[in-house]
């Protein structure tokens, strides 16, 4: 009984540090690259997630933003005020997805608008830590294939909290079992 009981702790304790170490793994992107792709998927919650999609479009490295999450009473010009200095972009080439909350949600409302813009690939931009659960949620629900960049930005700070990436480690533990 006792061992059966040591075992289930250390199967416990060792997914629980591969979760953690895949989460710290994923590397800052955004300092190292700039992506092109037809669309950019912008998952909010997190600083500066808008402003550099926003960057991507503003530079033509993406035709269109899908902005993922908004809430229905923010409108455009709230989000990031600021984007009228930015440089050429036109507020046409920017959608606002205002019915997901979560992070699968953002997946499934956003294939339909990329699907309905045409797209063929999509960066996706997120943070740091956010970046492997919301990766793997986007492959399990867009088509075989499909070519999704990966676009992560620190959480804000230089690095994440504990707590932060804690919480994202029993995020993507559920999300294994559920989402993808």
């Amino acid at each position: 009984m006792r061992l059966a009981i040591v075992a289930a702790i250390l199967t416990v304790t060792y997914v629980l540090l591969m979760e953690y170490r895949r989460i710290n793994i994923e590397p800052i992107s955004s300092w190292e690259k700039d992506p092109s792709a037809d669309c950019a998927i912008v998952l909010t919650g997190g600083p500066g997630r808008v402003r550099e999609g926003l960057s991507l479009l503003s530079r033509n490295m993406v035709k269109k933003l899908i902005i993922s999450g908004v809430h229905p009473d923010v409108e455009f010009n709230e989000l990031y005020p600021s984007w009228i200095y930015m440089g050429e972009i036109d507020e046409k080439d920017v959608v606002l997805e205002r019915r997901s909350s979560t992070t699968y949600g953002n997946a499934q409302q956003s294939l339909p608008i990329v699907e309905a813009l045409g797209c063929r690939d999509a960066v996706l931009v997120t943070s740091q830590y956010h970046m492997p659960r919301a990766y793997q949620t986007f492959v399990a629900a867009f088509p075989p294939g499909f070519p999704l960049i990966k676009h992560a930005l620190t959480g804000g700070k230089t690095e994440s909290s504990q707590a932060e990436i804690w919480v994202e480690v029993l995020k993507g533990l559920f999300y294994s079992v559920w989402a993808y």
